[in-house]
């Protein structure tokens, strides 16, 4: 059983240490949890995990030389790259349109407006760096764990979903607490640089295009 706490624990601390970095998921939780409230980081994170578990799912039957492959990280380093310049384009758009008080509204939708479980599963695909995590240390790490059979993979699996949860939850909790004291002009100006931050990734993930020609 030792070796099941092991496994829990190091993939806590591994993905608590990932999710911590600044990242498009991040980005969209600070922008969600100050328009809609604490309970937008825990559905990201569902819908971050209801895509992460059927990923479990597809290598442990078989797809882990998809993720090796140089013309799949090539195409989703440039769908996901679009997707994320997309969505900055979107939230900066679209700012001025965006309160926080309910009594005012808004007829111009934008990506706020998406399911956010969908937002979460969208904005985790739409990472280059997300495909690149699992390729890599995901991939090696999980591919450790099925030597202790499937019990192995649920405690992996479970320890790496609980970390994010914690975290953004953590977050989405201090922004709409936060968000009593905040005014529509602040708040506009937090979704135009989430939005400006969203290109940025976008642009830097079309960028490092270059290492996989």
């Amino acid at each position: 059983m030792l070796s099941f706490y092991t496994f829990f624990i190091t993939s806590f601390i591994i993905t608590l240490s990932g999710a911590m970095m600044p990242g498009p998921l991040l980005t969209v939780t600070i922008a969600n949890s100050a328009k809609k409230g604490f309970w937008e980081g825990p559905l990201l994170v569902l819908g971050h995990g209801i895509l992460e578990l059927v990923l479990v799912i597809a290598i442990v039957l078989g797809m882990s030389s998809l993720f090796k492959s140089n013309t799949f990280l090539i195409c989703v380093s440039v769908l996901g790259g679009g997707m994320l310049i997309y969505m900055g384009y979107d939230m900066l758009k679209n700012a001025k349109n965006l309160s926080l008080n309910p009594q005012k509204i808004n007829t111009k939708k934008s990506v706020l407006d998406k399911s956010t479980i969908v937002t979460g599963a969208i904005v985790s695909a739409a990472n280059p760096y997300w495909t690149l995590w699992w390729a890599t240390i995901g991939l090696g790490y999980l591919l450790s764990a099925t030597k202790f059979g499937i019990l192995g993979v649920v405690t992996f699996f479970v320890g790496h979903i609980l970390a994010d949860l914690l975290w953004y939850a953590f977050v989405a909790f201090g922004i709409s607490k936060g968000k009593k004291l905040m005014k529509d002009s602040l708040y506009q100006m937090i979704i135009k640089i989430c939005g400006a931050i969203l290109i940025i990734f976008g642009a830097y993930f079309l960028y490092g295009l270059q290492k996989f020609l």
